[in-house]
């Protein structure tokens, strides 16, 4: 549990982490040591953790990243001083890497990854950690003599405590703001730094194809090859030219689970693809102007992200064959494509402040008549631009905002636009965390490469925690929240009115548990639904409980269940009615052995008549990952998903589905770059075998049976040259 003679005396000691949470401003619980030096070529952080507890340890040999619960160590480097983003690497006490970008206006984004090494050990005494970062991997200034910003933190989840050197003040917007300085780096240059990351992929699948809507039929490939190639250069040691030709995603893993059935609005599923994830956080605004789901299947793909100075830079450019390729080979719009460009533009100044700006605009060849009438396909024209700002009044108050204008032409020739603006203000105490929105939409405004929701409304909504905080006690927190939301359309009729009230209980041995009680109302107009005659009013109210259970290193358990009222939007005939509701989320993830983690998670919602009782729709949603990890490079992945829509045809007019998917993936990943995959899905639905049509013109579904709509087997292998 200390250097080795050749590294004793030769590297920077550092001792006194000071604890977050619990215990804001008390000492870490166990002994923590650690120790930096640095090579012409390599940095190298070393930390000796103590623990006299060692059998309480949390350590899983699990798959890259997914280590939150675990025991950990790692740093964050501001390798720009900037105090906006950074660069983390963690570990756990097996040597699971986690890595990625920190960034201040958003959750830590896992996604990028990063070529270095590390090894990690347990001992009697407790762990040693090891890190060996590589200049090459890292952007900073060519100037000879660095000047960064680190913070070092270990976390010990059985005491949900997190202890950082220096010491990270909740009474302080941020964590980058309280970074100290690491000086004494000089004369070091990531040198030449090319990537090339070339892959070749063969598959075998069938599926169905209903592009036609009138005449959907199967069809499939014994072996269909694929080639492709990612690559980066890193120019003037900060910028990073990044480039994909005909990327494939074959190996990502399928979204989480939603329940999608009887929302008004689309539901948000967050980007997996390695390429659009990587360095996002340069083209963060706070409305989110960039959803690069949006661009469903490129061909090629071209990002410069970067700093130069006080100037932060962001630019791509990718094409999408989604539009030409969802309408069949005779529909006018077939071989169309998409194509996207966004640029962003911020500069720093003052403590922690930005102003930035922002241009969006997707272009497309569209035909005056096409089979596909989704926005995609006949959107020709979609520009957004406009200004925002980040704000740093105080070391407790953050405010940001936003200005945006839009403009969209339609393949009828017709065209709309108008201007969008939202302000947000935070503040953070050691008890006491608000947050405030206000937001203007007009009703034209409009953006295709992003993510919004709802345009013609003027929105306010607060949040508040209060918790009181009892130190070194069993029950380490607790206190009330409050969730509000009112808006307007710009008529002024009053939109909805919405109000939670929760209260919470935070425990030692990741113990939590809150109640809560929601009131609100919804007004549904005319423009909304064509059912209705008039304006209506709907009265909504729930009460439920959430939970989430970490006391033991092999179990954890956490979800929410609350009953109540809500809208059926999709009633048998007429206009939306009210109904009572029941929905359930429940996760468990166990770790019955080493390596072997299983994740479940079950979804139901249910409305039954408001009079009656009777059932309106149940929807189930069941998915079951399991995971064995052999080792840190080698794994063996599969999911299980169920889900069904039962139905009762007189109070609804939702089909009954039922759905099962498998996933089997097998991975070698040597490193980041170089991988090897083979991989199997397969998907059974209870389609009707003669692939007809009902009243309403979707594909029938005959209760009971079902058949093999898709299946894919494909084997990919990748390999990062690096020069």
């Amino acid at each position: 549990m200390k250097p080795s003679a050749a590294w004793e005396g030769k590297m920077l000691k550092i001792e006194g982490l000071i604890q977050r949470e619990p215990t804001d401003g008390g000492p870490v619980s166990q002994k923590t040591e650690i120790y930096l030096g640095y090579t012409d070529k390599n940095l190298y952080v070393m930390c000796v953790c103590f623990d006299s507890e060692r059998g309480k340890i949390r350590a899983h040999m699990t798959h890259r990243e997914a280590i939150n619960s675990d025991d950990e160590f790692g740093f964050v480097l501001d390798t720009f001083h900037d105090k906006k983003y950074g660069l983390f690497f963690y570990m756990n006490p097996l040597g699971v890497q986690q890595d990625g970008i920190w960034d201040e206006s958003k959750q830590p984004d896992f996604s990028y990854d990063m070529l270095w090494y590390s090894e990690a050990k347990l001992t009697p005494e407790g762990y040693v950690a090891w890190f060996e970062i590589p200049f090459r991997s890292l952007r900073f200034s060519p100037r000879s003599d660095q000047k960064w910003g680190v913070f070092f933190e270990r976390d010990i989840p059985r005491n949900n405590e997190y202890a950082f050197y220096p010491r990270i003040n909740r009474n302080v917007q941020g964590f980058l703001s309280q970074e100290t300085d690491m000086e004494g780096i000089a004369d070091i240059s990531p040198g030449r730094n090319l990537q090339f990351i070339p892959y070749a992929a063969v598959r075998s699948f069938r599926n169905l194809d209903d592009r036609d809507p009138n005449h959907p039929f199967f069809t499939g490939k014994h072996i269909e090859p694929r080639i492709g190639l990612d690559s980066k250069i890193v120019l003037k040691d900060s910028l990073v030219l990044d480039a994909t030709i005909n990327p494939d995603f074959a190996q990502v893993e399928s979204d989480e689970p939603q329940i999608t059935v009887n929302q008004r609005f689309e539901v948000f599923f967050p980007e997996k693809r390695p390429f659009f994830l990587e360095n996002a956080g340069y083209f963060g605004t706070p409305v989110n102007l960039l959803f690069t789901r949006r661009i469903v299947d490129p061909e090629y793909g071209v990002r410069l992200t970067g700093k130069i100075g006080r100037w932060a830079l962001g630019a791509l450019f990718a094409d999408d064959r989604f539009p030409g390729r969802s309408v069949p080979r005779y529909d006018s719009l077939a071989g169309a494509k998409a194509y996207f460009g966004v640029g962003r533009v911020s500069y720093s100044f003052g403590k922690e402040s930005f102003i930035g700006a922002m241009y969006t605009d997707r272009e497309m060849r569209t035909v005056p008549v096409t089979l596909c009438t989704a926005n995609p396909c006949i959107i020709g024209t979609n520009r957004v631009g406009g200004i925002d700002a980040k704000l740093k009044l105080s070391s407790q108050w953050l405010l940001y905002g936003q200005a945006l204008s839009s403009f969209t032409r339609f393949n009828d020739g017709t065209h709309k636009g108008g201007p969008s603006y939202e302000v947000n203000a935070e503040y953070s105490s050691s008890r006491l965390r608000y947050e405030g929105y206000y937001g203007d939409t007009a009703e034209d405004f409009q953006t295709e490469t992003g993510f919004f929701r709802r345009p013609d409304i003027r929105e306010y909504r607060q949040f508040l925690l209060y918790l009181w905080r009892r130190e070194g006690e069993r029950l380490q927190r607790h206190g009330p929240g409050l969730f509000t939301i009112n808006s307007w359309d710009h008529r002024n009729t009053r939109l909805e009115w919405f109000t939670n009230l929760n209260y919470r209980w935070i425990l030692q041995n990741q113990v939590f548990f809150g109640v809560f009680a929601n009131a609100g109302h919804e007004r549904l107009r005319p423009k909304d639904f064509s059912t209705l005659a008039f304006d209506r009013d709907y009265t909504h109210h729930h009460q439920g409980f959430f939970f989430d259970f970490g006391y033991f290193k092999s179990l954890y358990l956490g979800g929410e269940l609350g009953w109540g009222t809500d809208t059926n939007f999709n009633p048998a005939s007429g206009p939306p009615v009210l109904t009572r509701s029941n929905y359930a989320q429940v996760f468990a993830t166990i770790h019955p052995f080493t390596g072997m983690t299983i994740e479940n998670s079950y979804l139901l919602d249910r409305l039954r008549d408001e009079m009656t009782g009777g059932s309106v729709f149940n929807n189930h949603i069941l998915r079951s990952k399991w995971n064995y990890q052999f080792n840190r490079e080698l794994s063996l992945r599969f999911i299980s998903q169920y889900s069904t829509v039962l139905v009762n045809p007189a109070r609804t007019s939702l089909p009954r589905t039922k759905n099962f998917n498998v996933d089997f993936l097998f991975t070698y990943l040597l490193h980041p770059g170089t991988a090897l995959y083979v991989g199997y899905n397969s998907n059974l639905q209870n389609r009707d075998p003669t692939l007809g049509h009902d009243s309403a013109g979707n594909l029938l579904h005959t209760p009971g049976r079902y058949i093999n709509d898709g299946r894919q087997l494909f084997v990919k292998v990748s390999y990062l040259f690096r020069f």
